[in-house]
């Protein structure tokens, strides 16, 4: 997920990189598009059992809303709007991607715990 998402978010690692054709783009949209609607409910049932009070749920659980945001609007069919719509669609998976790992690292802390 994370390396679908670096396509978009680091071109400055690809020496030379030209921007994405409109084919490209759409198959990486619809591949990061994908990965969001498979990652959000993950990160919101994990954070779903985590206190109310705690920071690390409110995190987790405003940035899934997020994602659903993201995923209600639809790709704008402008080649450079389309990349701008893409990579704030990659930006939230790779948090999402954060709010996972810190959660299942979360969940394993309490399971071994004291």
């Amino acid at each position: 997920m994370r390396e679908s998402a670096r396509q978009l978010l680091d071109p400055d690692s690809v020496p030379d990189v030209l921007p994405p054709s409109r084919a490209e783009l759409d198959t990486l949209t619809l591949k990061l598009r994908g990965h969001l609607e498979l990652l959000a409910p993950e990160v919101e049932q994990a954070a779903l059992v985590i206190p109310k009070n705690e920071a690390l749920r409110y995190c987790a659980l405003a940035c899934v809303g997020e994602a659903w945001g993201r995923l209600r609007i639809s790709p704008p069919s402008e080649l450079s709007s389309g990349v701008s719509y893409a990579r704030r669609i990659a930006r939230v998976l790779n948090a999402l991607c954060d709010h996972y790992e810190t959660l299942s690292s979360h969940h394993r802390c309490k399971r071994s715990g004291p």
